[in-house]
């Protein structure tokens, strides 16, 4: 894969950004569930490494001991904390402690709308330009492993697939993009997805 130049890049995101588009929800492919009555705020970074060679994104593998969504795949980010200013700062942080990644590589584009999941949770995506080099730190007992994606695999709506599984007693759809040995799906997949159709627009 050819190199994509760092600036080049950013205006892509920027560009997708400000594009037209509609919140993205765990609730787009599954209209018939009742939906949470509150929705706690919280961050993720979309971090796209450029600069040294093909952009791609950053993604962690939950680890396998977690109690909630063990083995996962999945942003670096978590829930607003009462100390964080909003979501951008919650992503940053969360990224910090999760993968190691210092704010100081990271310059921030923009969000997208807060994406909402069927856990009760309204997740602003922070869509940032990471400076390479970048060497992660998993966090031990909450990351097994961080890896990247190439953001033009991720950027193509073409690439997304609609599947389903059994929870909590119903069918639950959603979209899936794997990518080698990874399984991406549910609301990380939805949130790509949305930045997809974005940049494809």
């Amino acid at each position: 894969m050819k190199a994509e130049p760092r600036a080049a890049v950013e205006a892509a995101l920027a560009r997708a950004l400000a594009a037209p588009g509609r919140p993205s929800s765990d609730f787009d492919l599954n209209r018939d569930r009742s939906r949470p009555d509150r929705l706690r705020p919280a961050g993720v970074l979309v971090g796209v490494i450029a600069g040294d060679g093909p952009a791609r994104v950053i993604l962690t593998r939950r680890s396998s001991r977690l109690r909630h969504h063990p083995g996962q795949i999945a942003f670096p980010g978590g829930k607003l904390d009462p100390t964080d200013a909003d979501a951008t700062a919650a992503a940053l942080r969360e990224a910090h402690e999760e993968v190691g990644l210092d704010p100081a590589l990271v310059s921030v584009l923009g969000t997208l709308p807060a994406h909402e999941t069927v856990t009760g949770f309204a997740v602003t995506p922070v869509v940032a330009l990471v400076a390479p080099p970048f060497t992660p730190v998993p966090e031990a007992g909450e990351v097994d492993e961080v890896f990247t994606v190439p953001l033009a695999h991720v950027a193509d709506p073409s690439r997304y697939v609609i599947e389903g599984r059994i929870w909590m007693g119903q069918v639950r759809r959603y979209y899936a993009v794997p990518w080698g040995p990874y399984y991406i799906w549910g609301a990380t997949a939805r949130i790509l997805r949305a930045l997809a159709e974005r940049m494809a627009s």
